[in-house]
């Protein structure tokens, strides 16, 4: 009984480290995009190797982005306790083999694909997304804020611990905020409570009588984001359909995903 209450323990810590992985270029959680196809587990609760597998909205995704998340998985699900191995299986992909060699292999993406990136690193990338990430989750926020009455000079000087104490009564504010304030003491903007909560990415406190200008800045970039959010959805809802008929018969994906029946296979496939 006890080994079972693990096992489930683990199941639930391993999807919500998964959670905190995110697609780089939308920022949303890769569980919430529905990439995440299975999780496996091998040996004890104390001593598990986990297998997870993920699928992206197309064959094509940038491999960037492929490995970036693949690499994700490996940290949040591998930083667990009793998890001894991680092993991401990336499935219908162009380079699904190169990434998962880099990733279970440990060797790096400049290393399994230099023809692809001139012997480079992920760095600027990686950069940039966090940048846009930083601007996105920070958006949600200060409109929550300006919503609730809170006037553009208040929020210049807002400090952690007024933040923390800002009821939002749900909504994406308040599913933002932890995000937020996440990324804003990981780059080093804010420590303690009586620190600004909001600064721009380099650095600077924002303009108590410009506020207006800067969120509509900030608010492009969310509109960019959600744009291509909801691309990919559609496209992963396209290609990862249950099987379909087209005149009576299977779509092709179907059959590449395997999800038509013997029966069927054997009637089409003379």
């Amino acid at each position: 009984m006890c080994e079972m209450h693990e096992a489930r323990t683990l199941r639930g810590d391993v999807w919500q480290a998964l959670a905190r992985v995110a697609d780089p270029e939308l920022d949303e959680p890769i569980t919430d995009m529905g990439f995440v196809e299975d999780v496996e587990f091998a040996g004890p609760p104390d001593d598990a190797v986990v297998t997870v597998v993920f699928r992206l909205p197309t064959y094509w995704c940038s491999p960037n982005f492929a490995f970036l998340m693949a690499e994700g998985i490996s940290r949040e699900v591998g930083g667990l306790p009793g998890v001894t191995r991680v092993v991401v299986r990336l499935e219908d992909h162009m380079h699904a083999e190169e990434v998962m060699e880099a990733v279970n292999g440990g060797r790096g993406f400049q290393a399994v694909f230099a023809s692809l990136c001139d012997g480079g690193d992920l760095s600027e990338l990686r950069a940039t997304f966090e940048e846009k990430a930083f601007q996105r989750r920070q958006e949600s926020v200060l409109v929550r804020l300006r919503a609730l009455g809170w006037s553009d000079a208040s929020i210049a000087v807002m400090t952690l611990r007024q933040l923390d104490a800002v009821d939002f009564d749900g909504g994406e504010a308040a599913a933002q905020r932890p995000r937020y304030r996440e990324l804003l003491v990981r780059r080093g903007l804010a420590r303690w409570p009586g620190d600004l909560a909001f600064r721009n990415w380099e650095g600077e406190a924002l303009p108590g009588d410009g506020l207006k200008d800067y969120v509509a800045r900030l608010r492009q970039v969310r509109i960019n984001m959600e744009f291509n959010g909801a691309l990919c959805r559609g496209l992963q809802g396209t290609r990862y359909k249950e099987v379909q008929t087209v005149d009576g018969e299977p779509t092709l994906v179907d059959f590449m995903l395997g999800r038509v029946p013997a029966r069927e296979t054997s009637l089409t496939s003379g």
